[in-house]
Formats: C-alpha cells, sequence, structure tokens
C-alpha cells in the first residue's frame, strides 16, 4: 500500500491562484542525480550531493539494509521554488521489500544553494515523511495461517469455493506476510503500520471479515473462467457509494494478484481522467471540435489504433471511439503537472489506501518532457495502475467523490484528502461514458438494460503485444478488467466485464 505523508504538502488541491514558482533546474538536477544514485546503490555518490554526506552515508545504508529493500526505483515530479536560494522536489518511492512485495510511497526532496553550488539539504523526512528522530520503521515477517473468513453478509467465502481470493486474501495458509512499522526510537512501541504486504491477518478470535459479495465472486470468477483463453487477467468490482471490493478475480486464480498489485498502462481507460480535468477547468466541452487526425508527433509520432482518423471529429466523437491524437492536441491545455495533481487530488491516486491486504495504489508521476506527457494524457508512458485503481477511477468519475477502497473490515482509516468533482463534469463524464456504450467502443455492453457507461483501453506493451482493458460501472457497481496480450480491450475484456454486470441491478 503506498504511503504518502509528505505528497500533499508540495501538491495540495488544485486552486485559482497563481502556480508556485518554477525551481532552479540546477537544483532539479541535483534532486535527480542524488535519487538516481540512491537507485542504482551508489549511497557515497548519493550522500556527496548533500549537505551532510556522513550522516546521509550512514542513514541510507541502514535504510535499505534494516527493511531489505533490493533495487529502489526513485522518480523525481513536481519541483518548486522556495525563496531565492531554496527548492523543493518531490519524487516517488517504489522500495521492493524481499519476498514480500513493493512498498510505494512519495516525499519530498530540499535543496539549498550556498557559495552558488546547489546540495541536497539531509534530514530524515527525506528518506520518508514518518522517519524522524523519534521513530523509525521496523520489518516485520511471517507465515499466513489458515483462515476464516466471511462475506459482507456472514457468508464463508473459501479457497476452493473462490480460488482468486486465495491470492488476495491469503485463504489456505502458508503464504509470506508482513509489515513496515513505525515504531518509537526509545521504547519500540508501534506507533502506526506504514505498509502491508501478503494475506490479510484477522483481528480478534473471529473470521477474517471481509466487503466480497459471494454471490459477484463466483459470478466474477466464471466469467474470468469462460472468457480467459489462457490469458492472464485481473479484475475488481466495487460499491461506487463506499469503495468496498465486492469482487476479485485473476487468471490463473492462484497465481499473482495483478488484481491489486498489477502495475500496467492503463492505456485509454485513462482518459476517463484525463477528460475530469479538461472539463473540469472548461478547457474543451463534448460538443467542441477536436480534430482526430491519424498522426501526430510530438517528439514521437502518436496514431490511433489501426491508423484511424476521424473527420470532424467532436471531443464526444473523441472520447467515445478513444482517439489518441485528440487527447495529445489537447496536451497544452493541461499544465505539466496537472494531470498529476488532478489525479491525486480527486482520484486519490498517489495518497495511502488502506484496503487491507497488500495493494498498488497507482502513480501518475509529472512526466519528464512533452513527449512523456502526450502519451500520459491516453495512459501510455510511464503511467502505472491497475484493475483496483481503475475501479476505483471509475466510481469516482460515476459519483464525482473519491471513495478510498477496502477489502478488509476494520482497517485503520485511510489517510486521503480529495476533492469532489463538479456536478456538471460528472454530467458529462456519464454522458460520454454512456454513450461510449450507445454508439461508440463498448457497444459489448449495450444489451445490458439501465444506465451502463464505460471506457475501453488498449495499453502498447511491446510492438508486437498489447494489454485490453475495459472499465464499466451499472448501479452501485464499477468493475475494472485488464486481459494481458489482447489486440483490444472491447474484445478481451468485454466480454468478461459483460457478463459481471449482467448480475447486477440497474
Amino acid at each position: 500500500m503506498a504511503g504518502t505523508a509528505g505528497w500533499a504538502v508540495l501538491y495540495g488541491p488544485l486552486r485559482s491562484e497563481a502556480a508556485p514558482s518554477a525551481a532552479d533546474p540546477e537544483a532539479v538536477q541535483t534532486a535527480r542525480m542524488f535519487l538516481a544514485h540512491w537507485a542504482k546503490g551508489d549511497l557515497p555518490a548519493a550522500a556527496r550531493l548533500t549537505d551532510s554526506p556522513d550522516t546521509a552515508e550512514q542513514t541510507l545504508r541502514n535504510f535499505t539494509a534494516g527493511l531489505e529493500i533490493k533495487k529502489p526505483v526513485l522518480a523525481a515530479g513536481a519541483a518548486r521554488a522556495e525563496g531565492k536560494d531554496g527548492a523543493t522536489v518531490a519524487y516517488t518511492a517504489k522500495m521492493p521489500v524481499g519476498g514480500l512485495g513493493t512498498w510505494a510511497y512519495g516525499s519530498g526532496i530540499g535543496l539549498r544553494k550556498s557559495a552558488g553550488k546547489w546540495a541536497v539539504h539531509w534530514e530524515l523526512p527525506l528518506i520518508h515523511p514518518e522517519l524522524n528522530d523519534e521513530q523509525k520503521f521496523r520489518l516485520t515477517r511471517e507465515e499466513s495461517e489458515e483462515l476464516n473468513a466471511v462475506d459482507r453478509d456472514g457468508r464463508a467465502v473459501s479457497a476452493s469455493g473462490h480460488p482468486s481470493l486465495a491470492a488476495a486474501l491469503g485463504l489456505g495458509g502458508g503464504k509470506p506476510r508482513g509489515s513496515v512499522q513505525v515504531v518509537d526510537r526509545a521504547s519500540g512501541e508501534v506507533r502506526s503500520t506504514e505498509a502491508q504486504f501478503g494475506p490479510a491477518a484477522p483481528k480478534g478470535d473471529g473470521p477474517l471479515r471481509t466487503t466480497v459479495d459471494a454471490g459477484l465472486q463466483q459470478a466474477a470468477e466464471r466469467a474470468v473462467e469462460r472468457h480467459a483463453e489462457g490469458r492472464n487477467v485481473g479484475l475488481v468490482a466495487l460499491r461506487i457509494d463506499n469503495g468496498e471490493v465486492l469482487a476479485v478475480t485473476n487468471s490463473p486464480a492462484t497465481g499473482f494478484n495483478r488484481a491489486f498489485l498489477g502495475t500496467y498502462a492503463p492505456g485509454s481507460t485513462m482518459k476517463v481522467i484525463t477528460s475530469a480535468a479538461l472539463l473540469s477547468k472548461g478547457a474543451v466541452t463534448p460538443e467542441q471540435r477536436v480534430e482526430c487526425p491519424k498522426y501526430l508527433t510530438v517528439g514521437k509520432q502518436f496514431h490511433n489504433v489501426e491508423t484511424s482518423e476521424i473527420k470532424g471529429a467532436t471531443f464526444r466523437d473523441d472520447f467515445i471511439h478513444s482517439c489518441n491524437t485528440a487527447f495529445v492536441a489537447l496536451r497544452g491545455k493541461l499544465a505539466n503537472d496537472e494531470l498529476t495533481r488532478f489525479a491525486h487530488d480527486y482520484f486519490g491516486i498517489g495518497q495511502e489506501w488502506r484496503t487491507g491486504v497488500g495493494s498498488f495504489d497507482g502513480e501518475v508521476p509529472v512526466p519528464a518532457n512533452e513527449t512523456e506527457k502526450a502519451a500520459a494524457l491516453f495512459g501510455q508512458g510511464r503511467l502505472r495502475a491497475n484493475p483496483l485503481v481503475m475501479a476505483s477511477a471509475t466510481a469516482t468519475a460515476a459519483s464525482g467523490r473519491f471513495q478510498p477502497p477496502v477489502l478488509v473490515r476494520g482497517q485503520k482509516e485511510a489517510r486521503v484528502e480529495t476533492r469532489e468533482l463538479p456536478g456538471k463534469v460528472v454530467t458529462q463524464l456519464r454522458g460520454l461514458m454512456r454513450a461510449t456504450v450507445t454508439d461508440g467502443s463498448a457497444k459489448v455492453l449495450a444489451e445490458l438494460g439501465g444506465d451502463v457507461g464505460a471506457k475501453t483501453g488498449t495499453a502498447e506493451v511491446t510492438e508486437n503485444g498489447n494489454n485490453g482493458w475495459l472499465v464499466a460501472y451499472r448501479g452501485n457497481v464499477a468493475v475494472a478488467c485488464v486481459v494481458e496480450g489482447a489486440n483490444r480491450g472491447s474484445g478481451s475484456a468485454g466480454p468478461i466485464v459483460r457478463d459481471v454486470l449482467a448480475t447486477v441491478g440497474d
């Protein structure tokens, strides 16, 4: 799970006042070099870029070794000036904890300029916002026990009857489990749990209480089994009104929990978030003319599926037929870090979710250049998500309000701070997603009754392979599905989502 206590300090909610002053490029470069050396394991080189080299090297070494972290992935984000001789650069961290999973969080690097040279200002919260002189981190690990678990209505769920829950919840036992805890440096007392890995542990003597709907879980598992055709699949269904996960399914069922832990490019399903950002600031309207050419070059050539084009297209046409080049053409309507901030402030991406089990909660990094920015607008580049993230994004788009997803009841409240989408934007998004079903690329869902909305996606993985996506809502349920090695989302993920939503009331 992601822990991002320092992230909101730098980004904060989107506001109408002027953007903060840009940081000195030399300061940003110093921060990037520091992160690169740290990620590579060259801790002496990283430490030499700070204003306290000896302390920095020792602390970085202890942090990495003590938590069994190998090959961290560190990415610089937005930067801003702090007066004449100061700067702050946000960064995201993915810390692979040996044998357990990846700990993802965000923090910030402070820099100071002295005698004409920039240096990283060394302080413990630089490594993580919860690290300071009074508290530190401790890693725990153990094997999970055989679990008794129940669904939202108290009905028993088991590995034999619900195979995908074995990976998601650890039903069956014998699986590695652990956590990163925040402890008092003096007493060793546990103050909080920063990240959890592996199967959930029941609280007290009773069964593990989950939010799963046993009937919908079985329907999802049957749908995946029926349409997977030997491909890897991940699916999440959750309640729109409160974020409770109703079903989590993977194929193979007993393998990797890609539904919660996968790190995929979301493809054109990201256009739901991009469109929300554009519509919220009045940068575009559904009826506005936005051309959809076959190609558009921004550092590299971007194209649509099968190099298609839509002559005289409106933004509505671009959305429902998933025109990549139209979204690329709108890149100038958003500031360089605006999609990152919008995803954080309205969709909770980059904040700390507490689902009750290990989860990767999405990443929308600030693009390094115009080419990356163009790719990000339609879900490519360095963006990473999974069905949990995109089901949540779909629920937020449909309701206007982010609800932290949860799978195991009784969790400590998630530390999130988000804003509601304007009502007009929600109406516009629902209209676009509904039109995608009736007139666009998600007609595979058209036979379902009621107000069904959707967005398809095809994420390019290699020159010869794609992942197919489909996100959708019906009634109070939002669903997201990814199918690896698929040509298109509508043909691969579409039948699976259709079968799941067929069991949901209007």
